[in-house]
């Protein structure tokens, strides 16, 4: 990046690349350092090596869990859905090797067929998942699924082993967005929120697969649930992956949502689950608590198109998709944020401004939003206002380094070095590395507050 960014973002010549750069900037990484012990597996009584305590569990998924969600676009404001899926799920945790975990659980507006977990089991369901479903035994399918990472310690363990370097944060994906596959335009998508936890499935063995599937099924039919719940949720992936591929192909590249797998429950239910073969799957009430998401299906259906276009850089296409989105949906959270960002992305961006205050009105106190507020403040000039932004989304997502990032951005740009250089200062402490780093430091140095 040149060192001339805030001179250009001070007098409004930002070129785009400066732009994309800066929306890079918002999903950087923090190293995460491992340590390396034994400990007593919960599940099988084992010794296994683990590189997380218990402790380091809760407090990585209490720091960047609400981070990943608001990528995610947030919590649907749906709080009968959001009820039900956390009733299905908590259902089944009391029921699990490690029921004092803290889980909590959310339904996201997030549209890519999603779903992952963090260690200590902050669990997000993606809608665009939701929609692929029909009944709930396939939703206590999935929810058993991510239970059953937290209970089997998989992020612990593969800490022990070396996995994890530069994550920030670990779960598991079902499935993983379209978008995750091009690398060309990936600074836009991620801070889209597209990657997910899709970042993090190399963390996880074909054998952690295997084993969250078949503790999965043994949590669900303890609650209660048909065992073919889990048969039918592996059917729905393992034809995605036929019908389109791009859906699952980040999943694809370290543990495949193979045929092995879904035979492998179709195995269990009909042999150790044989007499649960009457439970019924409950589609009704599932179709019942689902229903004002089901009448969002072509907003969001629209929106997937778009983002398939943004990630191809057809941004005339995509443009049109959101707005055939909002139309049906003026105040869909997700939907202004997308829109958005894809004004930003033509270098419109009065407009994009105008898109993100009608997010933030539609979804007060979510953080991407304020976010994307303080970039399009910068982009216009209106510094201040950039740095009020900056200043509501650390208020509401505390621990992400790179506000103090953009609020040097700022500072800069309104030629108040002293502080500008505090705030670089701020986000070197915690992010030493990386291409934003190298340019804190390069102010630093050439200010003459670092040789």
């Amino acid at each position: 990046m040149s060192r001339a960014l805030g001179d250009r973002v001070y007098r409004g010549e930002m070129t785009r690349r400066d732009f994309l750069w800066l929306l890079s900037a918002a999903s950087a990484s923090v190293v995460v350092p491992t340590i390396s012990g034994c400990a007593t597996h919960p599940v099988t009584g084992e010794t296994v090596v683990v590189g997380l305590s218990e402790q380091q569990e809760i407090a990585l998924d209490r720091q960047h869990a609400p981070h990943q969600f608001s990528k995610d676009y947030g919590a649907v404001q749906d709080d009968r859905l959001n009820s039900y899926v956390s009733g299905v799920a908590a259902n089944l945790a009391a029921r699990s090797h490690r029921p004092t975990m803290p889980y909590s659980y959310r339904a996201l507006n997030a549209n890519y067929v999603n779903a992952y977990t963090f260690p200590a089991g902050s669990i997000g369901v993606t809608r665009g998942i939701l929609l692929q479903m029909d009944n709930e035994a396939q939703l206590a399918a999935l929810m058993g699924h991510e239970i059953a990472h937290v209970n089997a310690r998989h992020t612990a363990q593969r800490a022990g082993q070396g996995m994890i370097a530069s994550l920030v944060v670990s779960g598991v994906a079902i499935a993983a967005s379209t978008s995750d596959r091009t690398a060309g335009y990936a600074p836009l998508v991620n801070i889209a929120g597209q990657i997910g936890a899709s970042a993090l499935l190399a963390s996880y063995s074909r054998e952690n697969e295997r084993e969250a599937d078949s503790l999965g099924m043994a949590y669900m039919t303890r609650g209660g649930h048909s065992p073919q719940g889990m048969v039918g949720l592996t059917q729905i992936l393992v034809q995605q992956s036929k019908e389109k591929p791009g859906l699952l192909d980040t999943m694809f590249a370290s543990h495949p949502m193979s045929a092995e797998r879904y035979a492998s429950m179709q195995a269990e239910a009909a042999g150790k689950y044989a007499s649960m073969a009457s439970v019924p799957l409950n589609r009704e009430r599932y179709m019942d608590n689902t229903a004002a998401l089901r009448r969002l299906r072509p907003v969001v259906e629209d929106q997937q198109r778009g983002e398939r276009a943004m990630a191809s850089k057809k941004l005339d296409e995509a443009d049109a998709a959101f707005a055939s989105a909002l139309r049906a949906a003026p105040s869909d959270y997700a939907g202004l944020c997308l829109m958005a960002k894809c004004k930003m992305a033509q270098k419109r961006y009065s407009e994009a401004h105008s898109y993100v205050m009608q997010a933030r009105r539609a979804y007060p106190g979510e953080g991407q939003a304020m976010q994307l507020a303080g970039i399009t403040n910068l982009t216009l000039k209106q510094h201040p206002a950039a740095l009020q932004e900056f200043s509501n989304y650390e208020r509401a997502l505390p621990g992400d380094p790179n506000a103090a990032f953009f609020k040097g951005v700022a500072y800069e740009a309104m030629q108040d070095r002293g502080r500008a250089a505090q705030e670089y200062r701020r986000y070197l402490a915690a992010v030493p590395q990386g291409s934003q780093a190298k340019v804190a430091v390069s102010r630093l140095q050439s200010w003459g507050y670092l040789k």
